[in-house]
């Protein structure tokens, strides 16, 4: 078993509309220490699986780390989704789940800013949980658009009317239903955003919510810096393995990479001089041969950079590049937009210039 993955205690499991559940975690006294966790970040859980032994699936922590509340996580079934209708049908209080701990950067530097939060569906659990830390320890103003089909889906309706009541002077929560008011356009919602154009900016949702929202917030001229997406896909492999897994998973990629991309400029082997600037920490490293992923030297260099499927299934590890280049072995969640924007993932990316120097810090 992987050491980094620990198997919690379920403490309860809460039905939050007819097709999203909540799912309350205790931690084990082995657990204590490696579950702080920021607003808006992920848990990974191994789902049991009859044809592939677990499934490993991303879900957003819908709790506040600022609260005493148990680490929660919340699911919404999807049709063809076997691991969000297991976990929705079959966990119950009393059972143990293998998860990672905490991972993302989907999170506000700093909650004394104003932020601009768009939520679609199930994409509401990391928005509240930042709404939720951002009025207990922050100062500034929040608002949020959140869409759904109809009024029976939105999640966690009776919380955002409680927060809502509770911080008159701070708080305001738009709903958007498309059974009322269609799907928001992309018009629609630059008219909505432009009046807080001053505002750090938050999106989670479907992929086309997420796009118009992205190409609103463009449109405005929004700076990089305060747009912020978290994108989620179906994790292939097994973070959860042990090493002699990984190291097949790494030589499979590795495979893989001296036959696809052949227009791809081809990876540096020698001297890299790598900058990274990660929370608020500025690391400079001269003896970077270029031969393995960012995130694997990083790692042997001690620093503690985001990860969670290691395989470019998910955005855990994105970073962006400020000066140089690299390519990437795999990419199965970063869109045209963000590969413009200069974000790569790090656990796929391999130098191509003598100098690299790369962010974590948004």
């Amino acid at each position: 078993m992987d050491t980094d993955s620990f198997v919690l205690p379920v403490l309860g499991v809460i039905d939050e509309t007819a097709d999203a559940c909540s799912v309350q975690l205790g931690l084990t006294p082995e657990a204590e220490g490696h579950f702080d966790y920021r607003p808006g970040q992920f848990l990974t859980l191994a789902v049991p699986s009859d044809e592939t032994g677990l499934a490993a699936r991303c879900y957003s922590l819908s709790s506040s780390p600022a609260d005493d509340g148990p680490l929660t996580v919340t699911v919404k079934r999807t049709a063809e989704g076997y691991a969000s209708n297991w976990i929705c049908d079959n966990l119950k209080a009393g059972d143990t789940i293998r998860v990672l701990p905490p991972s993302g950067i989907f999170t506000p530097a700093d909650l004394d800013h104003d932020l601009l939060l768009f939520a679609g569906g199930s994409g509401v659990t990391p928005i509240i949980s930042i709404t939720r830390t951002a009025l207990a320890r922050g100062a500034g103003k929040i608002v949020v658009f959140y869409a759904n089909r109809d009024e029976k889906s939105v999640i966690f309706a009776d919380e955002w009317a409680r927060l809502s009541v509770e911080h008159p002077d701070r708080l305001v929560v738009v709903h958007w239903l498309e059974t009322v008011q269609g799907l928001p356009t992309q018009d629609q919602l630059k008219a909505f955003a432009a009046h807080f154009s001053t505002y750090d900016a938050f999106c989670c949702g479907p992929a086309p919510f997420m796009k118009s929202v992205s190409l609103a917030l463009r449109e405005l001229e929004f700076p990089r810096g305060r747009r912020h997406q978290e994108k989620f896909v179906s994790l292939g492999g097994n973070p959860f393995g042990d090493v002699e897994e990984l190291q097949k998973a790494e030589a499979t990629l590795a495979d893989a990479d001296d036959h696809e991309d052949g227009d791809a400029p081809s990876a540096l082997v020698g001297p890299v001089r790598l900058e990274v600037e990660l929370d608020g920490q500025h690391y400079e490293f001269d003896d970077y041969t270029g031969d393995k992923p960012i995130l694997e030297f990083l790692e042997e260099k001690g620093v503690d950079a985001p990860f969670s499927c290691r395989e470019g299934n998910c955005s855990a590890c994105a970073c962006m590049v400020l000066e140089g280049e690299v390519r990437m072995r795999h990419n199965e969640v970063l869109d045209a937009t963000d590969l413009a924007d200069g974000i790569r993932l790090a656990c796929q990316s391999l130098p191509v210039t003598e100098k690299l120097r790369i962010t974590y810090n948004g």
